[in-house]
């Protein structure tokens, strides 16, 4: 029993006493782990002692002299996201230069660039840089002509971030990129009016469209009309000679001129709807047959 009771110690050993041993480690401060995009600002009396951004496992003593030993006790660490970020902002209320209530959403990016103006000189950096864009687009982008509001979004775009750029380096942001996303109308009757207005020109548009179309059918038609009319006007004319050529050679010899004209009056008369009686004549007068005086023929 003595191995089994000695690992059952030993592993109670590493599972609780190691994290005693590496908390109490850490708070001498030998060391620290800075995460990735991660910043730690280390501050003792009021006063900062050590800034430390590069990821990985630091050994506070080389970092911080002998003040390491008492940062975790009387002082105060602060960790800063160093990483990129972004925001924003909604229908931001400008006028144009005609008068229009427009409204601007404008999207930016920003990151810590400097940790101690970001923790000390400003409360909220983040709501006070997020004000300083709104202000500085209703006031660099009102009384813009209109034409321009809607089309001109990038030199928009640069003239807010040239003017929000310097103060937000004063509070430890670094302003990136800036990007005016959607310029809208606010007035909802105006909307109206835009609308109905788009939708009648659609109309009349469109009512000009088909009636092009079906003026171009017509003229079509027309000139298709006019030369199918020629056509069976000139087909007409030459008809009779064409045919009083063929009798003609037909004619020049009698056989065949009479059984040409035998094949089309058969012809004519199978086509019609009339009944034809057939009788098969005798000696006897047509007449007795027609009466029925004889025997019925088989």
């Amino acid at each position: 029993m003595n191995p089994m009771i000695n690992a059952l110690i030993t592993f109670l050993g590493f599972l609780i006493g190691m994290p005693i041993v590496l908390g109490l480690v850490r708070m001498l401060g030998a060391y620290a782990i800075v995460r990735e995009r991660r910043c730690h600002v280390y501050v003792l009396f009021g006063n900062v002692i050590g800034i430390v951004d590069k990821p990985g496992f630091v050994c506070l003593w080389t970092k911080l002299g002998w003040r390491a030993l008492f940062v975790n006790w009387l002082g105060r660490c602060h960790i800063t996201d160093m990483r990129l970020d972004q925001q924003y902002l909604r229908s931001q209320p400008v006028n144009s230069e005609e008068g229009a209530p427009m409204g601007i959403g404008i999207w930016f990016e920003m990151f810590v660039s400097d940790p101690v103006a970001y923790l000390f000189k400003n409360r909220n950096p983040r709501g006070s840089l997020a004000a300083n864009v709104s202000n500085s687009t209703v006031r660099c982008l009102s009384n813009l002509p209109l034409a321009k509001m809607l089309v001109d979004r990038h030199p928009m775009s640069r003239t807010v971030r040239d003017e929000v750029t310097p103060k937000s380096n004063e509070w430890g942001y670094k302003l990136g990129s800036i990007y005016i996303r959607k310029v809208h109308f606010r007035d909802p009757e105006m909307i109206a009016q835009i609308e109905s207005k788009v939708v009648n020109r659609l109309r009349q548009v469109t009512a000009a469209i088909k009636q092009d179309g079906a003026n171009q059918v017509n003229i079509i038609r027309s000139t298709a009309e006019r030369l199918a009319a020629v056509e069976f006007g000139k087909a007409a004319a030459v008809r009779p000679a064409i045919v009083g050529k063929a009798m003609a050679e037909i004619s020049a010899d009698p056989e065949v001129a009479e059984t040409m004209f035998e094949i089309l009056e058969t012809q004519k008369m199978l086509e019609g709807e009339g009944k034809i009686t057939l009788l098969r004549l005798k000696e006897k007068a047509l007449l007795t047959d027609l009466l029925a005086a004889e025997k019925p023929l088989a």
